[in-house]
């Protein structure tokens, strides 16, 4: 076996044991620490497919922003409420007849052979096309959209000073 290939069993082995972890840990806090691990291995199949740009955006945004804030919300609604948050296994039926269907098209997609990825024929970069792309041809909607989030954040930072105005 090629190194390439025992890297991608082993993204996909930590995908798929954090992934089975998160439905079937009883603790949401640790659900969402398994999260972690799961968008982690996603993001390595990501930069083995040759996808740079969207594994560095899943490492920034899910990982580095929606998880984070997945973590303080569930945190913080646990102190306030006092309730002890648990996530029961009462769907494991759903869950097991789940795993059939996606081991049976695994399964299916194993024997035709379509599943193989030559490591010659994967893009050099994305970042490159898309950094180039941005630039010429979306110019005009690229800065749009900069000039929409700077109103956003305007107003973002004009509502929250005004709640505190008025206490």
């Amino acid at each position: 076996m090629e190194s390439y290939t025992i890297i991608f069993y082993l993204f996909a082995a930590i995908t798929l044991v954090s992934g089975f972890m998160v439905v079937t840990s009883k603790n949401i806090v640790h659900s969402a620490f398994y999260l972690l691990f799961t968008l982690f291995g996603i993001s390595g199949i990501y930069a083995l497919l040759g996808a740079d740009f969207i594994a560095i955006v899943q490492v920034l945004v899910y990982i580095g922003g929606i998880l984070i804030l997945i973590l303080f919300g569930v945190m913080l609604t646990n102190k306030i409420t006092s309730i002890d948050i648990k996530s029961g296994s009462i769907q494991t039926i759903p869950a097991i007849i789940g795993i059939g269907l996606f081991a049976g098209a695994l399964f299916a997609t194993m024997i035709t052979g379509n599943w193989r990825v030559n490591p010659g024929e994967i893009p050099n970069s994305t970042i490159k096309q898309l950094g180039s792309a941005l630039i010429t041809d979306y110019v005009l909607v690229f800065e749009l959209l900069g000039i929409l989030l700077l109103i956003a954040l305007i107003g973002a930072a004009s509502i929250a000073r005004r709640d505190k105005e008025e206490v």
